[in-house]
């Protein structure tokens, strides 16, 4: 199979056994090397509750009422709030927004949030990627008259809240076989109908349509940082969005770029690691809704400001999360982790805790959750590994009524615990992990595409694996052992990270970076090789710099012959 995709999309062979091993066939080469909205859109009313959905929503645009959106404050609820916002600016005037602060009011909607917004004379609100699990607050809005529509993706429970309408591809009962959606991939798909049903009911009569096409950077962005599968429509998605997002149409992204010195047309990455740590740094240690305004804006000086004012939280996240993932390793210890590894502190910024979760799976190789203790209350952020569901396994615990709430999805769950019953939690979730891995721990693997030497890793080779982007989750990126390789150089650059030119024993040159590695093994390996070969292990990216391109090795890993 890898030698016919090579030979019939005269590409490289190398390139033919990355798309073999990925389950590409000839059949689905084309859409997998040029996905397209048109080929895996699907019409937004197989998901459950959509056509209620677009039909109230429809409604309430004829009928010119107070329309609300709140939202979560990371990326995927930000992009989420900024599609609604947008389109409903664009065909009736601009909603009510409203984004909960993480720390005074914690995730999702809660009663006096929106009873407020009833006060305020809305009488329909729109959550986005949160309040499936919101059973009380949505109880209260019903009860006092306020119509919900929810627009989420996290897991569910057999039960739903009590709402006009739950789109939630992942819910028990929807049979879209959407689930890998983000929030903002549920918002587009809703506005897809949202505009259908206006079309239908005659209300572009005499005004403009929307681009919707035109706002895909934001749901690229959105659906890059939640980390969920860029496969199918995702692909499509992020691949279009990206497109998108190089024409700077948007002016808070354009500005965000700018400041985030961002000079090349952004790929997935630059949307996981430039973009989205900043428009996610005001609903981690500053003001919850600086993301979503940063997204909506089109006040260029506006835009400008808050891009700088994300890009100073940014570093002060940075530096709160480095106390508090130092403090998390320094408790934890040698010791061998349990199933889920668990670091537990008291007034640790519940802003950082996702992060240090994160930085704790990829260490010690198995789901990790971080606790912040205040006033008797912990908030708890976990991330997952692969093979294991923590989102249903938090949700496992607030149903055995450890958890004051709580909820997630595979890779990442939050949630709220009672002081007293954080040790319950950590043998409850543990028992839980253990019982998903049979008994075993997750696995440390290094998965390769193929190995080469220095002289094969050229531009030209780059070039063409780009092609099989965009990468993230689902789709990785691929990683090759590059052999018997020479530490030319080396030296560190940045806080942390170490630079390196190679060669190999057939000569040839390549640039090559490991990331935050100057204190861990790998780090001093490349510090101490002198002229001893190495075997190298990392994805290859090409560099363009000055309008010339080269090809850079990203080290994830190293090893001694033999």
């Amino acid at each position: 199979m890898a030698l016919a995709l090579a030979q019939s999309r005269a590409l490289p062979e190398l390139v033919g056994r990355v798309m073999a091993a990925r389950g590409i066939t000839l059949e689905t080469a084309d859409s997998f090397l040029s996905p397209t909205l048109r080929g895996l859109m699907p019409d937004p009313s197989c998901l459950a509750d959509m056509d209620k959905a677009a039909t109230r929503l429809a409604g309430a645009v004829l009928a010119g009422e107070n329309i609300a959106v709140l939202g979560d404050y990371d990326v995927d609820g930000a992009t989420s709030a900024a599609l609604l916002h947008r389109y409903l600016s664009a065909v009736s005037r601009p909603p009510r927004l409203y984004i909960p602060d993480r720390i005074t009011e914690g995730y999702g909607p809660n009663a006096p949030a929106l009873l407020r917004l009833y006060r305020e004379g809305v009488r329909l609100v729109v959550t986005v990627d949160c309040g499936t699990t919101a059973f009380q607050p949505l109880a209260a809005a019903a009860a006092a008259g306020l119509e919900v529509i929810v627009l989420d993706h996290h897991a569910t429970e057999g039960a739903l809240p009590q709402a006009t309408a739950v789109v939630n591809p992942n819910r028990v009962d929807d049979r879209s076989g959407q689930g890998s959606l983000c929030a903002a991939g549920v918002t587009f798909l809703t506005l897809v109908a949202l505009n259908r049903a206006l079309r239908q009911a005659g209300w572009f009569g005499g005004r403009p349509e929307p681009d919707l096409l035109g706002w895909l950077d934001l749901v690229a962005l959105g659906t890059v940082c939640d980390v969920v599968p860029l496969v199918g429509l995702n692909r499509a998605l992020v691949a279009q969005g990206l497109k998108v997002m190089a024409r700077r149409a948007n002016i808070g992204l354009a500005a965000l770029a700018d400041v985030a010195k961002l000079t090349v047309a952004p790929e997935a990455y630059h949307a996981g690691y430039v973009l989205g740590p900043r428009v996610n740094a005001g609903g981690r240690v500053g003001t919850a809704d600086l993301g979503t305004r940063l997204l909506t804006t089109e006040n260029p000086a506006e835009a400008t400001g808050l891009a700088r004012r994300l890009d100073d939280l940014n570093g002060e996240r940075r530096q709160i999360e480095a106390g508090v993932l130092e403090a998390a390793l320094e408790q934890l210890g040698d010791r061998e982790p349990a199933p889920v590894v668990f670091a537990i502190g008291t007034d640790w910024h519940p802003g950082v805790i996702g992060i240090v979760a994160a930085r704790l799976m990829e260490r010690f190789r198995r789901p990790a959750c971080v606790v912040s203790l205040a006033d008797g209350v912990g908030k708890g952020s976990g991330r997952s590994v692969r093979g294991v569901d923590l989102g249903a396994a938090v949700i496992a615990a607030r149903q055995a009524g450890l958890l004051v709430n709580g909820g997630g999805h595979r890779m990442a769950a939050g949630f709220t615990v009672a002081a007293e019953r954080v040790g319950d939690l950590c043998t409850f979730l543990g028992q839980r992990v253990a019982d998903q891995l049979a008994g075993q721990p997750p696995e440390a693997s290094l998965e390769l595409d193929g190995a080469l030497g220095v002289k094969a890793a050229t531009p030209a080779l780059a070039e063409t694996l780009a092609r099989l982007g965009p990468f993230g989750s689902g789709n990785a990126e691929p990683r090759f052992a590059v052999i018997d390789a020479r530490v030319v150089r080396a030296d560190v650059v940045g806080s942390a990270h170490v630079r390196c030119i190679l060669t190999g024993a057939e000569g040839g040159r390549l640039k090559a970076i490991a990331f935050r590695s100057v204190d861990s093994d790998l780090g001093q390996m490349l510090l101490t090789a002198g002229s001893r070969p190495l075997h190298l292990a990392g994805p290859l990216r090409l560099d363009t710099w000055n309008g010339s391109a080269t090809v850079q090795l990203v080290i994830d890993d190293a090893a001694w012959p033999g």
